[in-house]
Parts: structure tokens; sequence; C-alpha cells
């Protein structure tokens, strides 16, 4: 015979809900402060060493298509 109990993934708690970890996270935002913006500059590649791509890897990014990024 087939046992056909489900069970959840996490225990089912009243203070375990997304609601709560929202309202968690709305009362703590205020605490973090956002790192300032640094703009990143272009690397010029011949100072990008030890970087090796795997040419399955490389060829599967060749044949993706160019969205002008």
């Amino acid at each position: 015979m087939m046992n056909l109990e489900f069970r959840s993934p996490a225990p089912a708690d009243g203070e375990g809900d997304l609601a709560s970890l929202r309202g968690d996270c709305a009362l703590m935002a205020p605490h973090w402060a956002a790192p300032e913006k640094i703009a990143s500059h272009p690397v010029s590649p011949s100072l990008i060493h030890g970087v090796t791509v795997p040419a399955r890897s490389a060829r599967l990014l060749e044949a993706m298509p160019d969205y002008g990024n």
C-alpha cells in the first residue's frame, strides 16, 4: 500500500509566514545603509589574466544572439 501522506517542506508555524518576514524586513530597512554608487569603468582586455573558459561554454556564448549590449 502506498503512503499518500504529504508533508510541508518547512514547519508551518504562525511566526514563519511570508507576511511576517516582509514585516520584519520593513522594520529593519531603515537600519540598513545602501552603499554609495560606484561608477565602474571598462577594463582593458590586456589587463585580464588567468581567466579560462571551456571550449563548450565559449561556443555556447558565441552562438547566443547579440541584443546590442
